[in-house]
């Protein structure tokens, strides 16, 4: 059954898009020191190309491996970054803060009949960390994760994991994503896609545009 404009689904992208990924490291920014925001990104843009680099090889391991990976890379690579904070940041990233609208905007999503589900390279357990500890698991109906397909995101088959559980056409779908890579994966698939963007980051991948820009989900 469609929602009251028409998309009977509204999924989501997890990382970046309803949690904030530096949460972890800026909970923790009076003992990383001045260079936690660079150790952030580090960690983030290493976590995102380890996940390409292993599909393309088809040399899969969980996100949560690829998540340690990256940051030890990123300890390495910060000057003046402790090794000794490596398990608190860890611990804390599977607690990451939602956005501050994401509760509220997706309850009304709910009330309009939709179905609601996260779509997402995290792994079971660190999706339903996150998820319980910002108390979407009320509201959402479903939690995709590539592991059953052991691959990543941008492989067509990760999307098709929602149509086929869903049963429907990809335009009966609402995408969002604060990824540019993801939405572009998402509107090649047949999604209707909307990017979040929340950096206000210049557009690429102008070949497979989003439907629609917005700088948070407050206007979805």
């Amino acid at each position: 059954m469609a929602s009251a404009n028409g998309f009977a689904a509204y999924v989501f992208d997890a990382y970046g898009t309803l949690f904030d990924v530096h949460a972890a490291v800026r909970r923790h920014a009076s003992v990383v020191g001045p260079n936690g925001q660079l150790l952030s990104e580090i960690w983030r843009a290493k976590q995102l190309e380890y996940s390409w680099v292993r599909s393309l090889m088809g040399a899969y391991c969980d996100f949560w491996q690829l998540t340690e990976q990256a940051l030890d890379f990123a300890i390495e690579a910060v000057p003046d970054i402790d090794p000794k904070h490596r398990d608190t940041l860890l611990e804390a990233y599977w607690k990451l803060d939602c956005y501050e609208e994401v509760p509220t905007v997706l309850k009304a999503l709910k009330d309009r009949g939709a179905k609601l589900a996260i779509l997402s390279n995290g792994s079971p357990a660190m999706l339903e960390s996150a998820v319980r500890n910002a108390a979407l698991d009320s509201i959402l109906d479903d939690v995709f994760s590539v592991d059953e397909l052991q691959t990543f995101k941008t492989s067509p088959s990760v999307y098709d994991l929602v149509t086929t559980a869903y049963r429907l056409y990809p335009d009966a779908v609402s995408f969002q994503s604060s990824n540019r890579w993801d939405i572009a994966g998402a509107q090649k698939f047949g999604f209707r896609t909307v990017w979040i963007n929340r950096a206000s980051n210049p557009d690429e991948y102008r070949d497979y545009s989003p439907d629609v820009v917005l700088p948070n989900l407050q206007q979805l």
